[in-house]
């Protein structure tokens, strides 16, 4: 079995597969009378012919080490996911490797900070730390499969 290390999210780290949501250290503009900052467009909705669609998913928690045995991707849009809690949750995500997933790489995902994965990045399922959570999560609704799942070698993940 592959064992990997989780990793710190960094945007640049991140960048192959989409964005991580978390204010600029500027805001791009003041609101509602000064009192509310705005970061504008921290990503784009991929969602080809569908709609964008905003849910609330409840999940349970993994411990590291965990063992990753399954990867996903939705090729007809993209997925963000930001947690509603105050604690840090993990990403894993793989570059494609000729139409199946590459080597995953986890991310340490800090309370507060969400990510936007592009359409088609290959993922893990949605793994908070150590106690369930909930997070919004703004995807693509639509015609057309946009689900595909790919059963690998587990990869151990630890800290």
């Amino acid at each position: 079995m592959t064992t990997i290390k989780i990793q710190p999210i960094t945007p640049e780290a991140f960048a192959p597969f989409g964005d991580v949501l978390t204010p600029r250290a500027t805001p791009d503009r003041l609101i509602n009378a000064g009192r509310c900052e705005r970061h504008h467009a921290l990503a784009t909705v991929e969602r080809g012919e569908g709609e964008a669609i905003i849910s609330i998913f409840r999940s349970e928690s993994v411990s590291l080490p965990y063992d990753c045995p399954m990867l996903e991707r939705h090729p007809l849009g993209s997925q963000a996911f930001m947690p509603l809690g105050d604690d840090p949750w993990m990403t894993v995500v793989a570059h494609d490797d000729g139409g199946k997933p590459g080597l995953p790489l986890a991310f340490l995902v800090p309370a507060g900070t969400g990510i936007n994965l592009r359409a088609g990045v290959w993922h893990g399922v949605l793994t908070p730390l150590d106690k369930p959570a909930q997070f919004l999560v703004v995807d693509r609704e639509g015609d057309g499969v946009n689900l595909e799942e790919a059963q690998i070698t587990p990869v151990r993940i630890t800290a």
